[in-house]
């Protein structure tokens, strides 16, 4: 059995002096010295038939062949890993090339739109005014003239909450907020989230931004909301854009109208995008109705107002040629890179 151990020995320095890569030499570690299996372990299983006066001298001859073994294995490894080394060193680089910059965030498209909308509006001193997302009924309907009755008020649209609450479908309540928190002459811009029980689709969603005006004070009529408006529209889309203004209904404005914009594919000649017609929607707009200001409460006799809205992810839509709603929320790098 000594014999046997001097074998081993001989044959695992062998094998790890022409071992050429680690992983050959780590098949010789588990060959020779492995737990289970290894040749060194099943030559020590016969340790317990020698004669007990025996028995130290095998195992003193077994650790030294082990130990061999393992010096053998180390030397091997330092000489493939120096090896390595050498030949890592021995490439040449070129320092002169340009290093990759790291890649950038950049504000989301949707946000560089709002901005963009907040610079035209505080250039012409209107104040930025925000409001809660859980709305009252009362703000959210009654104090926008939208009785019981109306439609609007349906579970279909609505996210209702515990009774009296809501997830508010339009930021308007916070045109009543801030009409009973200051008094006239008031000018603000309203941006924020709005939540509508719509189904998702490629022009849905069931949360999305607006942005609205409200200008209030003595003498506004229906001619400078047609100019303010016009001038937001090609501040947004180009000086080049036409405007023109249809005659619509919403219970908090009296008269109301919705906004259109030339199309800008085909410059009002009709074409896939305006579906033939030309223009494209912007948002809707109209005079503050007088029991909306009563309820400020604004005296109509004496002041008069307008306000005007839209959707953000419209404009942004509209500006960049968007087709698709779902892509400012599904995160997809190769999308917004394009507007960084």
């Amino acid at each position: 059995m000594s014999d046997e151990l001097e074998a081993l020995r001989a044959q695992a320095q062998e094998r790890t002096a022409t071992a050429s890569t680690l992983g050959e030499l780590e098949t010789v570690r588990t060959e020779f010295l492995g737990r289970k299996g290894g040749r060194l372990s099943r030559a020590m299983a016969g340790l317990a038939k020698l004669p007990a006066a025996e028995r130290a001298a095998f195992g003193k001859r077994a650790n030294e062949a082990k130990s061999a073994i393992e010096t053998a294995l180390a030397q091997a490894q330092a000489r493939l890993e120096g090896a390595a080394l050498d030949r890592d060193l021995a490439r040449s680089f070129d320092v002169t090339l340009s290093s990759i910059l790291p890649s950038r965030g950049s504000l989301h498209i949707l946000r560089r739109t709002l901005d963009d909308v907040v610079r035209f509006f505080r250039s012409r001193g209107f104040a930025i005014v925000v409001g809660p997302e859980v709305e009252t009924e009362f703000y959210a309907f009654e104090a926008m003239n939208i009785p019981a009755h109306h439609p609007a008020r349906e579970n279909l649209d609505t996210f209702y909450l515990p009774p009296g609450t809501l997830l508010r479908p339009h930021t308007s309540p916070v045109q009543m907020r801030a009409m009973q928190a200051y008094p006239p002459p008031i000018a603000i811009l309203v941006p924020g989230r709005a939540y509508r029980r719509d189904a998702l689709d490629a022009s849905h969603s069931f949360v999305f931004h607006q942005i609205e005006g409200l200008h209030v004070d003595r003498g506004v009529n229906f001619g400078h909301l047609k100019g303010f408006a016009s001038g937001l529209c090609r501040h947004l889309m180009g000086q080049n854009r036409r405007t023109r203004f249809r005659p619509s209904y919403f219970p908090f404005t009296e008269p109301s109208a919705e906004i259109d914009l030339s199309c800008a594919m085909c410059d009002g000649a009709g074409c896939r995008v305006c579906k033939g017609t030309g223009w494209l929607e912007m948002g809707g707009c109209g005079m503050v109705h007088p029991n909306v200001l009563r309820l400020a409460p604004y005296d109509p006799e004496e002041f008069t107002g307008w306000a005007w809205g839209l959707g953000l992810e419209r404009i942004a839509m509209l500006r960049h040629g968007i087709d698709d709603i779902r892509l400012f929320t599904e995160n997809d790098p190769k999308f917004l890179e394009q507007f960084a």
